[in-house]
């Protein structure tokens, strides 16, 4: 063993103990003189800071997720004191998912030219001030302008690539765990400011719930500010697990090579029905689905809460079992169970039953993330895996999007969301199928070909 210039204990895997050596090389040592001499005044020495920066994007993931849990948790006040309907107000939804997926490929290349943390933080604060101006809004075009376009396109940019450039950049080992925690993350925004947020409305009306949501999102952006950094190279270190290198950007050409390649839409395809059946489906109807179905307001969204929970739990061990096992057979199983649970949705009415639907859906809410990153970074590379997600999460979002606006039109012309959760069941356990024809490149050959 050989210690190395940045922090890190390096591996002859030539050696007789080439498997004690490859988990010795997953444990970092004391930053070395230089990478201390960048990091930030009150950063942890004998920590990777990579942890940090994973911290500090958590919190910024969390809060864009608390605030893409609006659009259901503020639907029933807004229609009441509105007069709105559904459809029309789901319409600025799917505009929001919409320019939320967006945010994805434009993320890439923002990010490309200002760096991770200035894309971060002018993100949040661009939020902050969509927020400010939807809550103060008293036509349609004006709400579908701040919060549809606004607040959804500067949530995109955070929420979309955010967690894939930070594992794919910092780590090298641990990346199926880095992905899985920001997939948590997301679930804990939800779980947190789902309820809160329903609360506050039918408290105090959806103008000041999202007044609050522009305070908390400005206040996000300091931390943000100060600890964030874009590359171990910033603080003198190496990747995680890996060797020194510089901050390599991607390839020229990339969007032209990358649709040339069936992996591309196999990834895009599924992960657009991810969005179908989750954001689309569930996130935004869940609550209007149960309070047809005898539920109270707050019950169901406490309910939601609970999928957070688990969503949070069923994110985390994805993550972990990606690290392990093939990424294709664990979507193969995710969308397939996903689908059988929509299918009995329609027929819940105690209180049993639909926390039994609760716990089970979340395990499975997005547990598809750290799959088809880890997906994308072996069928395009490390380099390219941030910008890749950003267009396979832009597919995510159009279904999420066509979902939202399709199952509020088809539950004003059917009576109730019977067919459109029976048709999300559908069309996930075909998504399962398609996983499965997901190539994955051998050893030998390079990971993205021209």
């Amino acid at each position: 063993m050989i210690p190395t210039t940045a922090g890190y204990v390096a591996n002859d895997l030539t050696a007789p103990n080439a498997r004690r050596a490859h988990r010795v090389q997953n444990v970092p040592t004391p930053a070395t003189d230089d990478a201390v001499h960048h990091l930030p005044r009150f950063a942890p020495k004998n920590l990777f800071y990579g942890w940090v920066v994973v911290g500090v994007a958590v919190i910024a993931v969390m809060m864009t997720a608390g605030s893409r849990a609006t659009p259901g948790a503020l639907l029933v006040d807004m229609e009441r004191s509105t007069g709105w309907s559904t459809s029309t107000l789901s319409i600025a939804a799917s505009i929001s998912l919409v320019m939320y997926g967006a945010g994805g490929p434009l993320a890439a290349f923002v990010i490309s030219r200002i760096g991770l943390r200035a894309t971060t933080v002018t993100s949040l604060l661009l939020a902050a001030v969509s927020f400010v101006f939807s809550a103060r809004t008293t036509s349609l075009w004006s709400f579908y302008l701040w919060f549809g376009f606004g607040a959804g396109l500067a949530s995109g940019l955070i929420a979309s690539v955010l967690g894939a450039t930070v594992a794919n950049r910092w780590f090298v080992d641990r990346r199926g765990l880095v992905t899985g925690i920001f997939g948590a993350s997301t679930s804990a925004g939800l779980l947190v400011f789902f309820p809160f947020f329903t609360a506050l409305a039918a408290n105090s009306g959806w103008r000041r719930s999202l007044e609050i949501g522009a305070v908390l999102l400005v206040i996000t952006a300091i931390p943000t500010a100060w600890l964030m950094r874009d590359a171990p190279a910033d603080v003198g270190l190496a990747p995680y697990g890996g060797t020194p290198e510089p901050t390599r950007p991607p390839d020229r050409g990339l969007f032209r090579r990358a649709v040339r390649r069936p992996e591309f839409w196999l990834l895009a395809t599924t992960f657009m029905v991810c969005g179908v059946t989750s954001n689309g489906l569930v996130g935004q109807h869940f609550i209007a689905h149960a309070t047809e179905h005898g539920f109270a307001e707050v019950t169901a969204a406490n309910w939601l809460a609970v999928m957070g929970l688990f969503n949070f739990v069923g994110t985390l061990v994805s993550g972990w079992l990606t690290d392990r096992y093939d990424p294709r057979r664990l979507l193969f199983a995710y969308y397939s169970f996903r689908g059988v649970s929509l299918f009995f949705l329609p027929v819940i009415h105690d209180n049993v039953s639909i926390g039994v639907f609760a716990i089970l859906f979340g395990l499975d809410y997005i547990a598809t993330v750290p799959p088809t990153i880890m997906l994308c970074a072996e069928a395009f590379g490390r380099h390219n895996a941030g910008t890749v997600y950003g267009w396979v999460f832009a597919a995510h979002q159009i279904g999420a999007a066509v979902s939202a606006w399709g199952a509020a039109v088809i539950r004003e012309a059917a009576g109730d969301y019977t067919w459109a959760f029976s048709a999300g069941g559908g069309i996930a356990i075909a998504a399962g199928m398609l996983a499965t024809m997901i190539r994955r490149p051998s050893p030998s050959t390079p990971v993205f070909a021209s």
